[in-house]
């Protein structure tokens, strides 16, 4: 249904919805073309932000066409089939990221608590390992919960007010018992991210511990800047996700739309903003860009 409430300014809501796709896939297409060409920047840390750009894009393009096709031409429909995939590769993609950001805060640890033995044990092959079981822990996680939600009967009533496929708006819909669904999602979505938390809290813990063992001004500069850009994302990444995951369980007095406008924020303005981080944040990948651009 796209944004209920305001279905007479989709037009003008459509634009500002455009313009972030246009700016996230041109922040992130152009990460990954400036890592791919230099040779120099095929390092750990920017095959981890190469990962990152990828995931963006994925999160973006399963859910801003669609919303676009509703806002600017009226176009609602979406099979079950194509419902279930959007919500696949939009929860899948979800935990796959989550999973980098540890693998980033597990990145800064090395390299500032023991960086003489970085580059063996954080190589380029480990780094896309340490990737696919992320990518593989998401598919496991969300694929049950698909099938769970094919196998369901659903009632007469097929309208989603939202703008796209979410677990629990699709379960919602059915005439089955959802208990077992609502339970499996809720400890699935909790462990996960629970446990990734947990383990970038461990990794920044032992961080502040070796920097406050170091006298030197200079040398607490240099690890605030190796951790600096990979919390600016993280707190993009998770502070609209855990605030509008809050309104929807807590806000209820919260008008249907507003809860809609805030969970695709949470979704649009990390992939837009990521790459401009790193690409502000990291010297060496500024430096790349713009001698990428100056060169053209």
């Amino acid at each position: 249904m796209g944004i209920p409430g305001l279905e007479a300014a989709h037009v003008w809501i459509a634009i500002p919805f455009a313009m972030s796709y246009i700016i996230t896939m041109l922040g992130n297409v152009t990460v990954l073309i400036v890592v791919g060409r230099d040779q120099t920047l095929h390092k750990p840390m920017y095959l981890l932000i190469c990962m990152l750009a990828l995931t963006d894009i994925i999160k973006s393009t399963s859910i801003l066409p669609k919303a676009l096709c509703i806002f600017w031409f009226n176009l609602k429909g979406i099979t079950v089939s194509g419902c279930l995939t959007q919500m696949f590769f939009l929860h899948t993609v979800s935990f796959t990221q989550s999973a980098i950001l540890v693998t980033m805060a597990f990145d800064c640890y090395i390299a500032i608590c023991n960086p003489l033995r970085y580059a063996t044990i954080l190589s380029n092959a480990r780094i896309a390992k340490l990737g696919l079981v992320g990518l593989i822990r998401g598919v496991l996680c969300i694929l049950p919960l698909s099938l769970l939600l094919s196998w369901l009967p659903y009632c007469a009533n097929h309208t989603i007010a939202h703008t796209y496929c979410a677990n629990m708006v699709v379960a919602k819909l059915s005439c089955g018992d959802i208990t077992i669904i609502s339970m499996y999602n809720l400890v699935v979505a909790f462990t996960v991210s629970g446990l990734d938390l947990m383990l970038i809290a461990l990794s920044y813990g032992l961080i502040i511990r070796a920097v406050l063992r170091i006298s030197s001004r200079k040398a607490h500069q240099k690890a605030l800047n190796t951790c600096t850009a990979h919390l600016c994302v993280m707190l993009t990444i998770y502070t609209p996700g855990y605030f509008t995951s809050l309104t929807q369980h807590f806000g209820r007095g919260i008008a249907p739309h507003i809860h809609v406008i805030l969970g695709n924020l949470s979704l649009l303005i990390p992939p837009m903003l990521n790459p401009i981080i790193y690409g502000v944040k990291t010297k060496e990948l500024r430096d790349k860009v713009s001698k990428c651009f100056h060169r053209k």
